[in-house]
């Protein structure tokens, strides 16, 4: 099985400390998490994605939005910029701690982050991202296998 993300959240997952827009979408976001730790790859799609899940049964649901859109093609044109590819939906990624430890530095840099321009969550992120990442529940590894953070602490 692979997780489905639309391409902004490439960049959201590497923040996500447990905050959310309710404890179902939370929920949802861990056990996304969860997969990939367990090694299932990503696939870029367009529109909403496994993280969105929790939010579809609402019709206004922001992820619906043209402007969540534009922030997807932002975020696959930094990306891909920084790969040194396109990353068009149906693209694949493995997410190796070598590619999370390479977006984050992109992220705490600048480099990637036009998307995230107007984002409600944009000062946490960028919070996190000024900490080293403490507390993102997106683990970083040294055996190359990406795993979930159990220990990371929920945030209030």
């Amino acid at each position: 099985m692979t997780v489905r993300l639309r391409a902004h959240h490439l960049l959201c997952m590497l923040t996500y400390v447990g905050r959310g827009y309710s404890p179902a979408f939370t929920a949802n976001y861990d056990r996304v998490l969860e997969r990939l730790a367990a090694g299932e790859e990503i696939e870029l799609v367009t529109g909403p994605d496994d993280i969105c899940a929790p939010l579809l049964d609402d019709p206004g649901a922001h992820c619906r939005l043209d402007r969540i859109r534009d922030r997807d093609e932002a975020a696959a044109l930094a990306v891909g910029a920084l790969l040194g590819r396109a990353i068009p939906p149906g693209e694949r990624l493995v997410p190796t701690p070598v590619l999370v430890a390479r977006l984050r530095a992109a992220f705490r840099d600048g480099t990637i982050r036009a998307a995230c321009a107007g984002c409600e969550w944009s000062e946490l992120c960028t919070a996190v991202a000024a900490a080293d990442f403490a507390g993102a529940r997106l683990d970083r590894s040294t055996d190359r296998v990406l795993r979930f953070g159990p220990s990371a602490p929920r945030c209030p």
